[in-house]
């Protein structure tokens, strides 16, 4: 059986008044696989272990499924955490590892055994049962760690970067690995990385924070997409978006040494924009269009604006390139296939489809242009 989290109002706040968790309300649905992504100090971790009950909250209730486990230990929570340095027992084998949990419960040692075995089984752990976590790979403590986590069944899995301590290569592997477990088990999960390209791989939903506050909650493709503020629109993706600095001229909006048309645009509560007024205007590379200017140019039947610049970098991404042209401190960029990658010095045409790009209040963060805004 899985359960829901429920967040109201929780805060969990230091001596000296700092609040690495300042007021968060949240539902996590049952079943779901859900991630809490942010920068390094953002709170996503103290969130995660409130959650475990190895941080005491300052304010607010938390319930799992029906209970109201606010002031429970965390071993009365019916939740299994996963850290990020795997914490196995040096001195016990991979079954007692796994089983330990059962052990807590006082299970018999020949069905705990019986149950890691079928873990074990599950996670192609079998052929390891008798060595120790010092004569296993990274990959292969991860998965002793995950099958501890689930030898108890519980309502809630919590993941604290599990993936972190890997190479490139085998955490793409985990990754795929940890989806497809999820959602064969069907536990509620929560997930902490500040490594987008997981999260936007792994998560059914998302809340992105900042400052132990949600900036924005919402499915992979709502927060790439949709972003609600700069922050979350500079901070999800795999290239960040361009951010340029530009102000409210007549009806458009001047910014990386052009106009961009600016019909309509008023600040929440129905604020008129005045002119001169600071704006954001974003955009992500994979979004603008390249071409070399000496080169054919088929015309954009959306509406869009063209900026010819020169090309200042190329970087190589495999089977594109991220091709980048400058304004001042600005950048421009666009992710081109890899054989129409130009070479640095080249004049190019960046070419901006409207419905892309999205305008920012630059003094407080919030979209009001573009997309959903």
């Amino acid at each position: 059986m899985t359960s829901p989290i429920i967040l109201d109002r929780l805060v969990k706040e230091y001596p000296g008044g700092v609040r690495a968790v300042d007021g968060i309300d949240l539902r996590i649905e049952p079943g779901e696989f859900f991630a809490l992504l942010g920068p390094s100090g953002c709170g996503k971790t103290t969130l995660l272990r409130s959650i475990a009950g190895l941080e005491s909250l300052s304010e607010g209730t938390l319930h799992i499924g029906e209970r109201d486990v606010t002031a429970l230990d965390p071993g009365t929570r019916d939740v299994a955490m996963v850290f990020q340095d795997y914490a196995l027992f040096p001195h016990m084998a991979v079954v007692d590892n796994i089983a330990y949990p059962l052990r807590i419960k006082k299970v018999r040692r020949e069905e705990r055994h019986q149950v890691a075995q079928q873990r074990a089984q599950r996670l192609s752990l079998a052929h390891l049962l008798d060595r120790r976590p010092g004569q296993l790979s990274g990959g292969q403590q991860q998965r002793v760690a995950l099958a501890r986590a689930m030898a108890a069944r519980p309502q809630v899995l919590l993941l604290d970067e599990p993936l972190s301590n890997l190479d490139a290569r085998l955490r793409l592997e985990a990754r795929t690995f940890l989806k497809e477990l999820q959602s064969e088990l069907g536990v509620t999960t929560v997930f902490v990385t500040h490594d987008q390209a997981e999260a936007l791989a792994l998560a059914d939903r998302m809340a992105i924070m900042k400052d132990g506050r949600i900036q924005q909650v919402g499915t992979p493709r709502e927060v790439f997409r949709d972003p609600r503020t700069s922050f979350v629109a500079g901070f999800i993706g795999s290239q960040p978006m361009a951010l340029l600095d530009g102000e409210i001229s007549d009806r458009c909006i001047e910014c990386f040494g052009t106009t961009i048309p600016a019909s309509g645009l008023s600040l929440p509560g129905g604020k008129i924009l005045e002119r001169g007024h600071p704006v954001t205007v974003g955009i992500r590379p994979e979004y603008v269009g390249f071409t070399l200017e000496d080169g054919a140019t088929r015309p954009s039947a959306a509406p869009a604006v063209v900026i010819d610049s020169v090309v200042v970098s190329v970087e190589n991404l495999g089977a594109s390139a991220l091709v980048t042209a400058r304004h001042g401190e600005e950048r421009l960029q666009a992710v081109v296939p890899d054989d129409q990658a130009p070479e640095p010095g080249n004049l190019g045409r960046f070419t901006l489809p409207l419905a892309r790009v999205l305008v920012f209040d630059r003094a407080s963060g919030n979209r009001i242009m573009g997309a959903g805004a």
